[in-house]
């Protein structure tokens, strides 16, 4: 092959190349994802009086594979600047429906976990598609509830009086803008639809039989507040906050641990609480923000579990965890270690770096040797003709 052809092909290869590494890091545009709320056949509406079964559907989420989390779907209310991506915070800018953050809770959440995503066992409103396809049956409480804040302040909401609906965010503590969204609900009368005798938690199917935004009677997971008061702070009316909880506190310290086996940087710690009063709702803090988890409610025995993350930002040292609850407060410090797994990865990208950077020299040399070559043999040639 002719020194100039082979300079050609080079260079046609490099452009293909480039080309090829731009796409790949350009990838596709993704839109924010979009919500539709039915209750039985009525639209995005919710029982003025009694309890509501919700058909919520996602559609052009952003679908992560064997992403950390996923998408917590919840009720609740926002104001302002609430989404986390922009700096909203649990308790001030959105509050929502509290209940255990596990796949057998009474409905109120579901967590949609990322396809192949390590947490999604725990998903108790199923696995994402690939094309950010998602369907969950929500359980409203009814149109007050009362929720915790992450800093630990409780709120009573009355969606008579604020606008309600069905918020998604990225769970587990990712921020993610594309899965913000929030899709508000009216208030109606759907007593006449049937009535539901349990939650489903499935997060697939209703096993009522009057299926999904069927009314049934306010139970006591969610009591409601009175909501008719605004706070000095500037709270809208409908949103009471700081109230004094239901029930009175139980005797006795409470009791924190954590698992210490599982504290390293960027993973899920998990943690365990005694002595609290029952059905009392708590959040979880790490340090001084740094992370939070909740809002969880505590079993009838006092007691209650629950996942904090450690974020990729955390420095390995000693490190509080802080449980803010209705009626108690209680802490513990803990050490928190580099997360060994990651330090693999880093050597491991080291490596493949290193490798890259060498068979790119090689190659570099294959091409300077043959266009030498080729300017030798040009030069012996010329020399013989005018021989």
């Amino acid at each position: 092959m002719s020194g100039p052809a082979l300079s050609a092909r080079v260079a046609a290869l490099v452009v293909l190349a480039s080309a090829a590494l731009t796409g790949m890091a350009a990838g596709p545009a993704q839109a924010a994802g979009g919500v539709t709320v039915d209750a039985a056949g009525q639209g995005a509406v919710i029982d003025s009086t009694y309890s509501t079964e919700l058909r919520v559907r996602g559609s052009g989420f952003q679908s992560i594979k064997g992403g950390h989390g996923g998408v917590y779907v919840w009720f609740g209310t926002v104001n302002g600047k609430w989404q986390p991506s922009k700096g909203g915070q649990s308790g001030v800018n959105y509050v929502y429906v509290p209940d255990k953050e596990s796949k057998d809770n009474a409905g109120f959440q579901r967590y949609v976990a990322f396809p192949g995503s390590s947490t999604a066992s725990a998903a108790n409103g199923g696995v994402m598609s690939g094309k950010g396809a998602w369907e969950v049956r929500l359980m409203v409480p009814g149109p007050e509830f009362e929720a915790v804040g992450r800093n630990g302040e409780i709120t009573r909401v009355d969606c008579r009086k604020v606008t309600c609906g069905v918020i998604t965010i990225g769970a587990h503590g990712v921020k993610n803008a594309n899965n913000e969204t929030f899709t508000p609900v009216e208030l109606g009368d759907l007593s006449e639809t049937g009535a539901v005798e349990k939650p489903d938690t499935s997060g697939t199917r209703g096993s009522g039989a009057g299926g999904a935004g069927a009314a049934v009677p306010r139970t006591d997971a969610a009591p409601a507040g009175s909501g008719v008061t605004e706070s000095g702070s500037g709270d809208r009316t409908g949103v009471e906050r700081g109230a004094t909880g239901p029930r009175a506190a139980k005797k006795g310290p409470a009791e924190l641990s954590v698992d210490h086996a599982a504290a390293f940087v960027g993973r899920a710690m998990s943690f365990a609480v005694t002595g609290l009063t029952p059905g009392e709702q708590f959040t979880a803090v790490l340090d001084d923000g740094l992370a939070a988890a909740g809002p969880f409610v505590a079993g009838d025995d006092g007691g209650a579990s629950g996942l904090i993350g450690l974020p990729a930002s955390t420095e390995p040292g000693t490190h509080e965890l802080r449980l803010y609850g209705a009626s108690k407060e209680v802490s513990m410090k803990f050490g928190v270690a580099a997360d060994p797994g990651l330090e693999t990865v880093s050597v491991r990208e080291s490596d493949e770096q290193q490798v890259a950077a060498l068979v790119f020299a090689v190659v570099a040399a294959v091409i300077f040797l043959s266009a030498l070559f080729v300017t030798i043999r040009r030069t012996r040639r010329g020399r013989r003709a005018r021989a």
